[in-house]
């Protein structure tokens, strides 16, 4: 029996494996870079143990520290989560030698299906319907488009599509890169891509006396970068019939490598129904819980019985209802998806009511909490929301509006692309294939929910809590109204910037109430450091507002809305040279195309950045010369950090 179990991850996978260990009287220990020295995981578990640095090669993928750390804290068991050492043979294999008990499949099974080259083969031979392997070095015109793939590790990353031959060298050079950087092995291999392909993935669950369950299949076709978005069980593209041949490859799959423990075998289904192999996930996976909401299973639990030994029974409880998840990052979709970093001011969604079990409900699985550090060393995903309900349509309703009204303040998030997803008439007819974003537009999907009327509106609350704030921290005639003159004389001026647009709000509260330049058809209603009402048009609106510093948070049922306070004097130094390119997120230099000097053409890489585990190409905006390049490979920068300065071409 396990008494002492150690989590080798972080973050939200870490805090939901511990609430099993919790429910189950296991001691949990966790394990924590100097990065997440404050992170909720490393607080909440009895003990935790410091891996020495921040970035993952030094911390979290140092199995050797992690396996000493389970020795120093007394435990007996090591989960691995998902992600970082939960698919690596050696590792596995390094925990069972130490005498510990692995929560997961033998190495041996990892070790077939960590290579995405081998296991294709071995699935072939057993049945299970495969998309061929392509040698990049053969590739013809015929073959597009294409897909590079990473042959170790998932996530999206070491993924490049292909849809020109001229294109081919640099998406397996780029793959490579990103591939040995993540996972320590850059081998890369092709195959035919499908434009409009379903990702579906079917749950398995064997144990170690030859049960082998199909749980469940989940869709999770909307993804970013080859990541998933919005994952749904069970999918609303697959039949009875289709769900049978499903399960039963699934389990052939299983069957073929031994497996023990929970994993999950992913296909790409086209239009007409057929399916194909893409790898199998010898972990528990991030969307998990939608299969715990249909099913009423604790996944972890199951993983926890399944390593003491236990049998399972016959068959797995039949599916109910619905239930959607999406994956709340923090980036922005509208700028290439780049990930964001800061302090997560407020993290509120308000309404979670349920964690395990099928039954109307909002849960919360997250890595984070208010006041939050989100650093650039690990995946920008903050949390999970995810609902269950008796129909699609009540669990996506539902979803999208503990979204809309949750308060997320400090950094950017993808939360509005999610909420327009949740809303959208073809995800609601259940069209969800690979090719979303680019069929509906990403501008689109992307776009605020607020809408400019809201953000002028906004700016109005924000300027009058900041008014409401000056007098109820006043020391002397604080009962006077904000501006107050024995004449009148021009009004309280305040400028907020919310991305291109500009705020001047222009007022004065006078006897006979507000008066606004611009806002002629608005009145106050009551004005608080945090809340302003306002009259629009007959309807009364109330405006939550939060300041950090110059930036503002307004929160409203029309939309959350961000603002900066302008500054009254702009600083001369802060300007930048004409053609310099900034870092737009915090990261490491990792390669240089461009030397100072070289000429090049609109859209050409100069260099490439990594953060959050992903590369980010930084192009040329235009033709011209690179008049400067004052960062080299290795160099560590911040944000609003000049990479390169290119000039027009003498």
């Amino acid at each position: 029996m396990i008494q002492n179990l150690l989590v080798a991850n972080r973050g939200e996978i870490a805090r939901r494996v511990f609430r099993s260990c919790r429910d189950a009287g296991i001691g949990t220990v966790a394990v924590f870079s100097d990065a997440d020295a404050a992170a909720p995981h490393a607080r909440e578990a009895d003990v935790a143990v410091r891996l020495p640095g921040n970035a993952p090669g030094e911390t979290y993928l140092r199995g050797e520290l992690i396996v000493k750390a389970a020795a120093d804290a007394g435990a007996d068991a090591i989960h691995p989560g998902y992600g970082f050492l939960s698919e690596n043979a050696g590792f596995a294999r390094a925990v069972l030698d130490a005498g510990l008990t692995w929560i997961g499949p033998p190495p041996a099974a990892i070790e077939t299906m960590g290579s995405k080259v081998e296991s294709k083969r071995l699935m072939a031979a057993a049945g299970v319907p495969v998309l061929s392997e392509l040698d990049p070095s053969s590739v013809t015109e015929a073959d597009l488009p294409l897909l590079v793939k990473a042959s170790a590790g998932g996530g999206g990353r070491g993924m490049r599509v292909v849809r020109a031959l001229d294109e081919l060298a640099e998406a397996v050079e780029s793959a490579r890169a990103e591939a040995g950087s993540a996972f320590g092995d850059p081998t890369v291999f092709c195959e035919r891509y499908l434009e409009t392909g379903r990702h579906i993935e079917v749950q398995v669950l064997a144990d170690a006396h030859g049960t082998v369950w199909a749980v469940g299949e989940r869709e999770c076709s909307i993804q970013r970068r080859h990541q998933k978005v919005v994952e749904e069980a069970p999918s609303p593209f697959v039949d009875d019939a289709m769900r049978a041949e499903l399960f039963e490859a699934a389990r052939k799959a299983a069957q073929a490598i031994d497996y023990v423990g929970a994993g999950t075998v992913e296909f790409l289904a086209g239009p007409d129904g057929r399916f194909y192999f893409l790898e199998m996930n010898t972990r528990l996976q991030v969307e998990h819980p939608v299969t715990e909401n249909v099913t009423g299973l604790d996944l972890v639990a199951l993983q926890l019985s399944v390593a003491e030994g236990a049998r399972l029974p016959a068959e797995p409880p039949a599916a109910q209802g619905h239930s959607i998840e999406v994956r709340l990052y923090a980036e922005d979709p509208s700028a290439g998806w780049q990930p964001q970093s800061g302090t997560l001011h407020t993290f509120d969604v308000s309404g979670v009511d349920r964690e395990f079990t099928h039954g109307a409900g909002l849960r919360l699985d997250s890595g984070v909490e208010s006041g939050s550090v989100i650093g650039v060393h690990y995946d920008p995903m903050l949390a999970k929301v995810i609902t269950w309900a008796p129909t699609r349509a009540e669990a996506a309703r539902r979803l999208a509006g503990a979204l809309a009204g949750a308060k997320i303040h400090g950094v950017v998030t993808n939360r509005d692309l999610l909420v327009r997803i949740l809303r959208h008439e073809a995800f609601l007819a259940g069209e969800t294939d690979t090719a979303f974003f680019d069929r509906h537009g990403l501008d689109t999907l992307s776009a605020p929910l607020a809408t400019v009327d809201t953000e002028r509106w906004s700016a109005l609350a924000a300027a009058l809590a900041d008014a409401a704030e000056n007098r109820a921290s006043a020391t002397t005639l604080a009962r006077l109204p904000s501006g107050w003159r024995n004449v009148r004389s021009a009004g309280q001026r305040k400028v907020f910037v919310k991305g291109d647009n500009r705020y001047e709000v222009v007022y004065s509260l006078t006897r006979d109430g507000l008066r606004a330049e611009g806002y002629d058809d608005v009145a106050l209603v009551s004005a608080e450091p945090d809340e302003v009402v306002l009259d629009i048009s007959g309807v009364r609106r109330t405006f939550a507002v939060a300041r950090h510093g110059s930036v503002s948070y307004v929160d409203s049922p029309l939309g959350a809305v961000t603002l900066t306070a302008e500054p009254r004097f702009a600083d001369p130094d802060s300007a930048l040279a004409a053609g310099s390119l900034v870092a737009p997120m915090p990261g490491t230099v990792v390669r240089l195309a461009v030397s100072e000097g070289d000429s090049v053409r609109a859209g050409d890489p100069l260099l490439w950045l990594e953060a959050m585990k992903m590369e980010h190409r930084i192009s040329a905006p235009a033709d011209g010369v690179v008049a400067a390049l004052p960062v080299e490979v290795g160099q560590q920068v911040e944000v609003g950090a000049v990479l390169a300065v290119v000039g027009e071409t003498e």
